[in-house]
């Protein structure tokens, strides 16, 4: 089961500049600012910027939903014929993510929360 499609990263080559759209676009400034990753909060939605995308295989935005079990989702998947291009790994205090391709090239997210 999933808590639904929360967050959305895109690959980007020019951090700084997407930072610098994303600010326009969101008239928010980023909850987290870091050389690795860009994150902004927007009515409900998580919305990061990742200048390592490319280099991991993402062609473009890749939502990410989120769900209680990452390891089991990501095996279901495997399972459904989905090609991992991304095993769950920490990303910090405890958030997984990873990220599968279909047969048709889609790329769907996972993230996991720690438990409270």
């Amino acid at each position: 089961m999933t808590a639904g499609l929360n967050t959305v990263i895109y690959p980007v080559k020019d951090i700084a500049a997407a930072k610098a759209l994303f600010s326009a676009l969101l008239e928010v400034e980023p909850y987290a600012d870091e050389p690795y990753y860009v994150g902004f909060k927007d009515a409900g939605q998580d919305i990061g910027l990742d200048p390592n995308g490319h280099a991991k295989g993402m062609t473009g935005p890749v939502p990410y939903w989120h769900v209680s079990d990452i390891r089991g989702r990501l095996a279901a998947l495997r399972e459904a014929g989905a090609e991992v291009l991304q095993d769950a790994q920490d990303v910090g205090n405890g958030r997984l993510i990873a990220f599968v391709k279909d047969a048709d090239g889609n790329h769907i997210g996972l993230l996991q929360d720690p438990t409270s």
